[in-house]
């Protein structure tokens, strides 16, 4: 069952991730028109970022890749990125693609234009292409699921064994391996799937030794570099753990095992968003102890899970209380640590309702408050349980001493015929002195002792207990999977700044790109629209009408309207104007974000002429 719930959540949740840095600022700036050529280009973020090989592609007003020098942090620090140009320039607009990794481990990328002496008559149009590649992005996001859960399974279920001490400790010897397994795994896939990752290709490219050793000279890299080295070390604790028994671990091995659950958490802060932005030391602690907290009740939890539900005798009620009360530790630490976090990746209040991390948050928020009502329902069930066992105790204690006592009277009394004295012992069981014959007397067995505990409220305890802490590990999995996404959305403070740095560096595409096709009359083609910046207020309108053949095609008269249907807007009429050679205008305004119907009418002849209708996305 809790296979399945993994499973299905990774179906649901295994979306776009949005990367933690946001484009601040450029230099030159989105669309400026410059007397002189730069000598050269500076990007600057919203946290630091690493460089590739292919970070920035600057192609010539006549769509040429143009030399540039190798791509580096400027003046600015590590938040930037930049390259040198060549010394001469031609008139005309260059465009840019860029493309870095955010501190926390994901790529980001887009473009922008500028312009040396006066704009080209028509924009080269560049694709960046997708952030990453479906299929690359699909894999490394399950490997990242795993690597979380596998990280809560061992952690968890090791610090379950060491110290609320279960009996049959080797029934949690599959989860401990698996999580150990799991997590080793989940780490080596990460390592080879994280250049084509970063560079947006597909998961074939990730076959080379060229892109391993890129990713071993970068963060994410070394960490997940690390994490191995430390697994390989954890695998002698899990084996020391297990050939223990009931035996508690030296204190040297439990120091050893905290340090190495502590690395092992810092490989995940030291590549994540914790890593960049405000209070970095103050966050990776923050993060290490949540992390380390999320895997010891959770991984806890399952390994309680597995024990009511597999051991061959009862779970001791004190096993069960010593959770309860390393679970309430765990949960005080969660809500602190996690209000800090919160507070870091919002930055105000507003930021909740205006961006998708506080979409998330909330509903984080929401998972968090029913796994706490049920953590309550396993923490009343745990009471029941050890009390009842308590009460249970003296009844026992009292019933062997009455029989302690009943079989010494007997013992004493033939001990006084054959002149010999008896010696009871701690169990309660006397030996007998021999009679005149030198033979034993005989003595009645004494009858086992019975608890007066009522064995249908203890299983009905133990069945609540379950179902409590089954509700508690479902919920738990929706928990994890709902942090891990979180941990790859772009948080709503760094938004905010991208925000206030205006629209045109908004770490988005330069302009909106369409193409429509058209046919009427026998001729046929397509038009290609560049919005530029395709964001509200002022846009400028370039149209190229391509023939057939994907030559350069005239045209009568070429026609564009914006619909905004959701709130009743337009039809908007562009006004292009021929300028010779394409249809352009730089008066056309959009006052509000949305999806826009965009409308062309293509004239071809006198009588003959076609309007096609196309969505296109208009950010705010």
């Amino acid at each position: 069952m809790l296979l399945g719930t993994v499973l299905v959540l990774l179906l649901l949740g295994g979306g776009t991730a949005s990367a933690h840095a946001a484009l601040r600022a450029t230099d030159p700036e989105d669309g400026t028109v410059l007397k002189s050529a730069p000598r050269s280009l500076t990007l600057t973020f919203t946290e630091s970022v690493g460089l590739l090989d292919d970070s920035f592609r600057v192609l010539t007003p006549e769509g040429k890749r143009l030399k540039t020098g190798e791509a580096a942090h400027g003046a600015g620090g590590s938040d930037t990125a930049s390259v040198t140009l060549p010394a001469k320039l031609a008139q005309g607009t260059y465009t840019v693609a860029w493309r870095v990794v955010s501190a926390d481990s994901h790529p980001v990328s887009g473009a922008f234009t500028f312009s040396v002496g006066k704009p080209s008559p028509a924009t080269v149009v560049v694709d960046t292409g997708p952030t990453e590649d479906p299929a690359t992005e699909s894999l490394f996001n399950m490997g990242r699921y795993l690597a979380y859960l596998a990280a809560a399974l061992l952690i968890g279920t090791a610090v379950f064994l060491a110290a609320c001490r279960p009996p049959e400790p080797a029934r949690l010897g599959r989860l401990l391996w698996a999580g150990w397994g799991t997590l080793l795994g989940s780490t080596l896939f990460l390592l080879v799937l994280r250049a084509p990752y970063e560079a947006g290709t597909g998961p074939a490219s990730a076959f080379s030794l060229k892109a391993l050793e890129r990713t071993l000279s970068t963060r994410p890299g070394e960490a997940l570099l690390v994490r191995v080295a430390l697994l390989l070390v954890a695998y002698f604790i899990v084996v020391r753990l297990l050939r223990l028994g009931e035996s508690r671990l030296s204190r040297p091995w439990q120091a050893a095992g905290a340090v190495l659950a502590v690395a092992l958490a810092l490989t995940w802060a030291a590549a994540e968003h914790a890593s960049a932005g405000i209070q970095v030391p103050v966050a990776m602690t923050s993060t290490v102890l949540h992390v380390l907290s999320m895997a010891v009740w959770l991984g806890g939890l399952a390994s309680l899970l597995s024990l009511l539900h597999r051991a061959s005798s009862q779970l001791p009620p004190a096993v069960v209380a010593r959770f309860s009360r390393l679970a309430f530790g765990c949960v005080t630490v969660l809500v602190v640590t996690g209000v800090y976090q919160s507070w870091r990746g919002l930055g105000s209040w507003k930021e909740i309702t205006g961006t998708t991390y506080g979409h998330l948050l909330v509903l984080k928020l929401i998972a968090v408050a029913l796994l706490l009502t049920a953590a309550r329902l396993s923490r009343r069930w745990t009471g029941r349980l050890t009390a009842a066992g308590a009460e249970a105790k003296p009844v026992v204690e009292e019933s062997v001493r009455e029989r302690v006592g009943a079989v010494a009277g007997v013992s004493t009394a033939s001990a006084g015929t054959g002149g010999a004295s008896a010696v009871v012992d701690t169990e309660g069981a006397a030996p007998a002195a021999p009679d005149a014959d030198g033979e034993a007397p005989a003595v009645a067995e004494p009858m086992p002792a019975t608890p007066h505990r009522d064995a249908r409220a203890d299983a009905a305890y133990r069945h609540g207990l379950r179902r409590s802490v089954l509700a508690e590990v479902t919920v738990g999995v929706v928990v994890l999977v709902l942090s891990t996404v979180l941990s790859g959305t772009l948080p709503g403070r760094a938004q905010a700044e991208a925000a206030e740095a205006g629209p045109a560096t908004g770490g988005l595409p330069a302009a909106s790109v369409s193409t429509i096709p058209f046919a009427v009359a026998g001729a046929s083609g397509k038009v290609q629209i560049t919005l530029d910046p395709g964001r509200t207020g002022e846009n400028s309108v370039q149209a190229i009408v391509y023939a057939a053949d994907g030559g350069l095609a005239t045209v009568p008269e070429l026609r564009l309207s914006f619909t905004l249907p959701a709130k009743q807007i337009g039809p908007i009429d562009a006004g292009l104007e021929n300028k010779g050679g394409y249809w352009g205008t730089n008066d056309l305004t959009l006052p509000l974000a949305g999806d826009w119907q965009m409308k062309a009418t293509v004239r071809v002849s006198d009588i003959d002429q076609i309007s096609v209708t196309k969505t296109v996305r208009i950010v705010g």
